[in-house]
């Protein structure tokens, strides 16, 4: 898929993450955003750099361009949400990671989510009546969470996009895109607002 065809000058994306963060899961979407155009920001309550997780141990390390602390959501026209099992797991626990997130929801952005990334969207009561996939593992979570978990390589509804795994980069990442490049969807708005 060419993610390239959708020009996003002019639009700002935020990455949100930490340490543990699965590293194609940020580096792969950045690299995509950045071909298309866009004023990419990753964003972290670490300052200084994360630590990439590569498989089964450490990998390279992301600089952070915005404290969390002082990243506004109303700065941002959208957000993606990279997985790893211990990036989310630690982000959930931040008021502020899981507010910033709530925030996108509620002003209708578009949102990516990949792999784990979703347990922040559980953590920002943002699921319920949502269509999404994620990793196999959290299936179970978001189903009790009140969303309808479907196993497929990419799902988007309403300016949500969800993947599965690394191997689904490809498509989130031209879904991502497209998703961004349409802007605000206003059913999205309303449901997060309900």
């Amino acid at each position: 898929m060419n993610t390239t065809e959708h020009d996003l000058t002019g639009k700002k994306v935020a990455i949100l993450a930490t340490d543990g963060f699965e590293q194609d899961e940020l580096f792969q979407p950045l690299e995509a955003l950045q071909a298309a155009h866009a004023d990419v920001k990753v964003v972290s309550p670490t300052h200084g750099e994360i630590k990439g997780w590569k498989h089964t141990d450490w990998g390279k390390k992301a600089k952070v361009d915005l404290p969390l602390d002082q990243a506004r959501a109303e700065d941002f026209d959208a957000l993606v949400l990279p997985g790893g099992v211990m990036n989310p797991d630690h982000l959930r626990q931040d008021p502020k990671a899981t507010q910033f997130v709530r925030a996108f929801f509620q002003s209708g952005k578009p949102v990516a989510a990949i792999c784990h990334g979703p347990q922040m969207l559980i953590e920002a009561g943002v699921v319920h009546g949502r269509r999404l996939t994620s990793y196999p593992s959290i299936k179970t979570d978001l189903k009790n969470a009140g969303a309808e978990w479907v196993d497929g390589e990419v799902i988007v509804d309403n300016g949500l996009v969800t993947s599965r795994t690394p191997d689904d980069l490809p498509a989130f990442n031209a879904k991502m895109i497209e998703e961004i490049a349409e802007g605000i969807h206003q059913r999205a708005q309303v449901r997060a607002a309900a």
